[in-house]
């Protein structure tokens, strides 16, 4: 028995290891295990199978149709569902925009929505960063100028992930000129249809498409379609970020990628040896998994904390950090383990090691490139740091 859970919680596990049994689909799973994308077809079929459940937003109340979990469960789930490698729910409508409607959106934009979310009938993407202002965010230019019942909108986002499977867009646009950087920008929903709106690729590292640059040319929205009020929008969008970076944490995800390192380091021969018993690469499997225990009870405590006050604080800077920071590490491992054969194309460099290539670690070379971005993207490592100074340690 685990002691770290209740009764009622292992329960709960119990509960979710015979759903991702039964109805996590086998061709969803192999692709995800396999370590490619998950194309959007199969991502809006494991969502769908999710939402019937009444398992897709995890983090909201029953009112708006989650299942109202405490953080304890929410924690059991995802360690569940990444350990049978279910795909990860995309965070963009359900774990960022919702919780924003939930407490900044007027009635009608609850109505509206939060059900479109659940039912997968919207798929949204983040427009936050731009050329000039990534991590320094406050530094935008994308305007937003007021014309009778509309907005106008003009500028550029970039690094919009998945943007190229979306159809509606939320942005942080500039409606005030004058005054700090801050007062002047407002929330607003977007519909990716709207003339005068584009979106083109962003080629990465590893040869992946997974993020756009979005351009605006007078790109007319409804008023209506503000949360909030005018020039509120960057309380909004630091709320908005303080549930990103909780989920950037993606603890599940680091769990499940250290029990592949380990399997890996069992698997590799090195003077004769399993790499597993090298006591250097066993002392740096160990340090990771130290820090990833840490994090864990962290994760939770912070969980714990959002749930009394209704969103994280500040402290979610921490996971950020070294959420990003384990699974960077982890990819190093990886990457240290195969060699060789982490290269792109190593067909002919295993070398006697063929019995890795069938578990598709081909692929950890582009893993190890992409993951370069954890520690960026979401406000970067840097500026989390400068942020846990300032909020937290008030220095």
């Amino acid at each position: 028995m685990d002691l770290s859970f209740s009764d009622k919680e292992i329960a709960f596990r119990d509960e979710v290891r015979a759903f991702l049994q039964t109805e996590l689909p086998a061709h969803i799973s192999d692709a995800v295990r396999k370590g490619g994308e998950s194309s959007k077809e199969l991502i809006e079929e494991w969502h769908a199978i999710l939402s019937k459940k009444g398992w897709l937003a995890t983090t909201w109340p029953k009112e708006f149709g989650g299942p109202g979990w405490t953080p304890v469960q929410r924690h059991i789930f995802e360690e569940e569902c990444c350990r049978a490698y279910a795909p990860r729910i995309v965070p963009f409508g359900v774990n960022m925009l919702g919780p924003v409607i939930q407490a900044f959106g007027n009635d009608q934009q609850k109505a509206e929505v939060l059900p479109r979310i659940l039912s997968g009938e919207d798929w949204w993407c983040q427009g936050y960063s731009e050329p000039g202002a990534g991590s320094d965010l406050a530094s935008l230019k994308t305007r937003a100028v007021r014309d009778g019942d509309d907005y106008i909108i003009n500028g550029q986002k970039t690094w919009t992930t998945l943007g190229q499977h979306a159809n509606k867009i939320f942005c942080l646009v500039r409606t005030k000129a004058d005054g700090k950087p801050q007062e002047g920008i407002s929330f607003i929903l977007v519909d990716l249809e709207t003339p005068g709106i584009e979106m083109r690729p962003i080629k990465l590292i590893e040869g992946g498409h997974e993020v756009n640059e979005v351009f605006f040319t007078d790109v007319r929205v409804p008023a209506e379609n503000l949360v909030g009020e005018e020039n509120q929008g960057w309380t909004i969008a630091k709320y908005l970020l303080t549930h990103e970076r909780t989920n950037i944490a993606n603890v599940g995800f680091s769990m499940q990628a250290l029990e592949e390192v380990k399997a890996l380091a069992r698997k590799v021969i090195r003077n004769g040896r399993p790499l597993i018993e090298n006591p250097h690469f066993a002392a740096r499997i160990a340090e990771v998994e130290v820090d990833l225990e840490a994090m864990k009870i962290t994760n939770l405590r912070m969980l714990y904390q959002a749930q009394k006050q209704g969103a994280p604080g500040p402290e979610t800077s921490m996971l950020k950090i070294k959420g990003t920071v384990i699974r960077q590490a982890l990819n190093d491992l990886a990457r240290r383990a195969l060699g060789p054969a982490a290269a792109p194309f190593p067909s002919e460099m295993l070398e006697g090691n063929m019995a890795l290539a069938p578990a598709n670690h081909a692929n950890e070379a582009a893993s190890y490139f992409n993951n370069r971005k954890l520690s960026i993207f979401g406000g970067s490592n840097e500026i989390q740091r400068n942020i846990m100074t300032k909020a937290v340690l008030e220095l």
